[in-house]
């Protein structure tokens, strides 16, 4: 049998991305023990939002223009912050517990604050050194 290594895309590499990946996966193990009745509800509101954050990072990497890159890591930084709401929500409802909602909540702005570095990297990307200081 010929088995041949998939293509690994740029987003994959990306620490942001993956962390974002570890996150999606921990909001998905906690929802499934949400109440039956919250599964159009809030379940399906956080899993889409914690979705559209990996989901925005990946198309983002296949955009041609720096400014194109960062407005999709834009949309993922506020994707975050529904997630953020959600988990907020959720702890109000009794869906979570203080302990876990407060490591979430510390899991969830380092990622924000991983996107937001990423969206400044992204901004200034395409701009010399010699143009930004000239530009002060």
């Amino acid at each position: 049998m010929n088995r041949r290594k998939h293509y690994t895309y740029s987003f994959e590499k990306l620490d942001v991305w993956i962390l974002a990946r570890e996150l999606r996966n921990e909001i998905y193990a906690l929802t499934r023990d949400f109440p039956v009745e919250e599964k159009y509800g809030v379940v399906s509101q956080i899993r889409r939002a914690v979705n559209s954050i990996t989901d925005n990072l990946a198309e983002g990497s296949g955009r041609a223009s720096n400014t194109d890159r960062a407005n999709f890591v834009n949309i993922a930084y506020t994707s975050s912050l529904e997630v953020i709401n959600q988990l907020i929500t959720s702890h109000d409802q009794h869906y979570i517990a203080t302990e876990l909602y407060e490591e979430l909540r510390v899991k969830m702005d380092h990622l924000i604050n991983k996107l937001n570095s990423f969206y400044k990297y992204q901004l200034n990307k395409g701009t010399s050194v010699k143009k930004r200081f000239k530009d002060q």
